[in-house]
């Protein structure tokens, strides 16, 4: 018998191919990590109601570094989910907006915010329970 929480049986996998980075599971995780990072969340969010400036994005999400704001909003126009726009002012203006990929999963990432939100006491509480059983 298993313990809780194991497998019963290994899944089909050949383990004398390693799987390279062009392999679908790894491209879904890559995708994956990208969309379910904490702050490609809260920005992918904030883009779904419009466009945001830099310095707009930078006030609203709180605690966010201004290197790993840059570092996400690169990402997240690496992957084809945000247009960045620059308008020649002085200062030079930069826009951001979701593609029409990324607003279809802005719909998403609402979803999983309005959830953590409804459920973040209860998450709270259940941790503060095992943490004082262990």
């Amino acid at each position: 018998m298993a313990e809780e929480g194991t497998l019963d049986r290994v899944p089909n996998i050949d383990v004398r191919e390693p799987i390279g980075a062009s392999h679908p599971t790894c491209q879904l995780r890559d995708v994956l990590d990208r969309v379910g990072d904490k702050w490609s969340v809260l920005v992918m969010d904030l883009l779904g109601s419009g466009p945001k400036r830099y310095s707009e994005l930078q006030r609203a999400v709180d605690g966010i570094s201004q290197r790993m704001l840059t570092l996400t909003l690169r990402s997240l126009e690496r992957d084809g989910l945000v247009d960045r726009t620059v308008t020649p002012t002085s200062p030079p203006r930069v826009d951001y907006a979701l593609t029409a990929i990324g607003e279809t999963l802005s719909d998403q990432v609402s979803g999983l915010i309005v959830w953590a939100d409804n459920h973040r006491e209860y998450v709270a509480e259940s941790r503060a329970r095992y943490d004082g059983g262990h």
